[in-house]
């Protein structure tokens, strides 16, 4: 078996933090931070972290000269938080959509048995709020 061999689905590997570009990365995770009911942590070198209930870090960075490239970030919550989320969009007047490719604005999807949402944060990252995880 070589180096490269995969060992199947019993290794225990856990993503333990990702680097999020942003233009300001205060705003943006403040932004994050107030939509999904989280808190900004105390700087981290150059980073800025928002801490997720499943011990992953987003690592907000400012990209300076580096031009952002959007990604996405999907984050699995509580069903009985979906609405209060969708409520603090809202009210900071950001549109959310049911599908990915921002077609249906003000609309949820129901996918799964579960509900969700897509939003772009200030840097135009491609942010989804799910209820049930997709089935693979």
């Amino acid at each position: 078996m070589s180096a490269h061999s995969v060992k199947g689905p019993f290794v225990a590997v856990e993503l333990n933090h990702t680097i999020v570009y942003a233009r300001d990365k205060r705003a943006s995770a403040e932004f994050l931070a107030e939509v999904l009911g989280l808190s900004v942590g105390a700087p981290f070198g150059p980073f800025l972290p928002v801490d997720t209930g499943n011990r992953v870090t987003l690592d907000y960075i400012d990209a300076g000269d580096t031009a952002i490239t959007p990604s996405h970030y999907a984050f699995l919550v509580p069903d009985e938080e979906f609405d209060t989320m969708i409520g603090r969009l809202e009210r900071m007047r950001v549109t959310y959509y049911a599908d990915p490719r921002h077609t249906e604005p003000g609309q949820i999807n129901r996918l799964f048995g579960g509900r969700g949402a897509y939003f772009e944060d200030p840097d135009g990252h491609n942010m989804e709020i799910i209820t049930r995880p997709y089935s693979r």
